[in-house]
């Protein structure tokens, strides 16, 4: 019984010793990096690079220029369905979470030490928000601080965006492959379909794209 007793306080005490490290760092990385975080208020104002589309008299396409292939659609022209499905396969708690997904966070860390052991894939716990901060406003660095100003700037635009406008800029914006930034750019370049004329099995297509885009290139 005493032995039990011991080992208990000992696991408590490593785990509040835990705590305190986790909690120090996270203290120590706000002071960091908070003054060299960019400005987010740009986000409200959204206004990226568009296709631009050439056709002929009796319709057809005869040629296209674009910096990044886009096509914009406004979050109330989206079917449910297809926001639905990326929510799904992305972020499941979008609607609840603040930015970012604490359990998730901490389910992804302990899981990537085991996996580091078994050499199996690490995992990752990035939001629907979180992606929108690395694409929008960060660059693809991998590194704890990158991580951290990603986590920061998350919770920022969750209070200076709504769920929806989040949503539209993602869906916007998100790398598709096949050239294709956004739903519909992506929608037209793999199905040649709007995105209000896509099937259950095509949603569903470009819904698990986000995990691995050039994998599913034609």
């Amino acid at each position: 019984m005493n032995l039990m007793l011991n080992l208990l306080k000992k696991f408590l005490i490593l785990g509040a010793f835990l705590i305190f490290i986790c909690f120090s760092m996270l203290i120590y990385f706000l002071w960091k990096v908070s003054p060299e975080l960019p400005s987010y208020n740009e986000l409200k104002s959204y206004n990226p690079s568009l296709t631009s589309r050439v056709f002929t008299s009796d319709g057809l396409l005869l040629d296209k220029y674009f910096i990044q292939e886009r096509i914009f659609v406004p979050i109330n022209r989206i079917p449910k369905n297809l926001i639905y499905a990326f929510i799904s396969a992305e972020d499941k708690k979008f609607f609840e979470h603040i930015g970012i997904d604490p359990l998730a966070i901490i389910r992804a860390v302990f899981t990537n030490i085991v996996n580091n052991f078994s050499n199996k894939k690490m995992i990752g716990a990035s939001t629907i928000t979180q992606q929108v901060v690395k694409n929008l406003l960060l660059t693809n660095e991998v590194s704890l601080e990158r991580k951290f100003k990603e986590m920061i700037l998350a919770v920022r635009i969750e209070n200076i965006l709504n769920k929806e406008q989040i949503l539209e800029l993602y869906l916007n914006d998100i790398y598709l492959g096949y050239g294709s930034y956004g739903i519909a750019a992506a929608s037209l370049n793999y199905f040649n379909k709007s995105i209000n004329e896509l099937t259950l099995e095509e949603v569903a297509f470009l819904a698990a794209l986000p995990k691995a885009p050039n994998n599913y290139n034609p």
